[in-house]
């Protein structure tokens, strides 16, 4: 979810009612015209996920390592020998994209419920291990109300966890014991806590690195990764926007001291922390200020709280870490 600068027919809100909801309106803009775009950039990554799944659906099946890229080339060459063996691809893409999608669309509906204005999805295809760079939406309008704000931010992640779950658990019971496999190839997954907690039930016994985790699982994994970024209560990630419907124009500062702590982190567990600190203090920094000082109502509170049980089950240390092969 990202602001854009305020356009034109944004007008000033009604008198303040204490808490700024929906007293204030917002004039949309004409039609665009660029639905096309939105159905472009969706078939696209389905197409670049379909074909990352089908990979990872025959590596499963022929119990190798879930990313090998001396023997996924072969694997490609096999899957592209057979354009039929895609269909195994979609289980991972359909699973990937309906928890992208849900996530971004808890951000729209958010957005249409308080008459925000705000563009569809918009998909990234790309040649990553997973086929996208995920999704986003853009805020077009001002937005007056940090209660506003807050159902806004926290809509995306609590929708995508909604559904993310279900699928880890199915993908999970699909998932098979190989010792050690968990360890092979080079790729390395960490174990979120909220994917540990359904091992004991599904493979009670079991050690990490000996589930084989199904596409579909994997496919979950990657939306437990996304829901942790998006929980970083930095800038103007959900979590940012989060923090920041609580503590006003303090936000700069706790925003930098959370971006500080990935530091050590990124050093001694994963490095990719150590790109995201750096995107974050130079690019992600600044937030729309809204004036209004209506405070938290207990639900939304309790809300946060909950946002925060999300970001600590989602979250782990070292998600991502390179292998040795085998």
């Amino acid at each position: 979810m990202s602001f854009q600068s305020f356009p034109p027919g944004a007008v000033p809100p009604e008198p303040a009612d204490g808490a700024g909801l929906r007293r204030y309106r917002v004039i949309f803009p004409s039609a665009r015209g660029r639905h096309w775009l939105h159905v472009l950039l969706i078939v696209l990554t389905l197409i670049t996920t379909t074909v990352m799944g089908a990979r990872l659906a025959h590596n499963f099946r022929t119990n190798r390592p879930a990313f090998d890229l001396e023997r996924d080339l072969v694997a490609m060459i096999v899957i592209w020998g057979d354009p039929a063996r895609l269909l195994e691809g979609l289980p991972f893409s359909l699973t990937l994209l309906a928890i992208l999608l849900a996530h971004e669309l808890g951000h729209y509906l958010a957005c249409a419920y308080y008459r925000v204005d705000a563009s569809l999805p918009y998909f990234l295809p790309a040649p990553t291990f997973i086929g996208t760079l995920g999704a986003f939406i853009r805020i077009r309008s001002p937005i007056y109300s940090r209660r506003v704000l807050f159902d806004i931010g926290i809509a995306g992640p609590l929708a995508g966890f909604v559904v993310l779950l279900p699928a880890l658990a199915i993908g999970l019971a699909y998932s098979k014991v190989i010792p050690g496999i968990a360890q092979r190839g080079d790729l390395i997954f960490g174990n979120p806590p909220v994917l540990w907690l359904l091992q004991q039930i599904i493979f009670p016994g079991v050690a990490h690195s000996d589930i084989y985790l199904h596409p579909v699982a994997r496919a979950a994994w990657v939306g437990v990764f996304a829901t942790a970024l998006n929980l970083l209560p930095i800038g103007q990630l959900d979590g940012g926007h989060i923090l920041y419907s609580f503590v006003g124009d303090r936000h700069r500062l706790y925003s930098r001291i959370f971006a500080a702590a990935l530091i050590p982190i990124g050093i001694f567990c994963w490095y990719g922390w150590l790109l995201w600190a750096f995107l974050l203090f130079f690019f992600g920094m600044r937030h729309p200020s809204i004036y209004d000082s209506a405070p938290m109502d207990p639900g939304r509170r309790r809300l946060a709280w909950l946002a925060l049980v999300v970001f600590l089950l989602s979250f782990t240390l070292a998600p991502i870490q390179t292998g040795a092969g085998s």
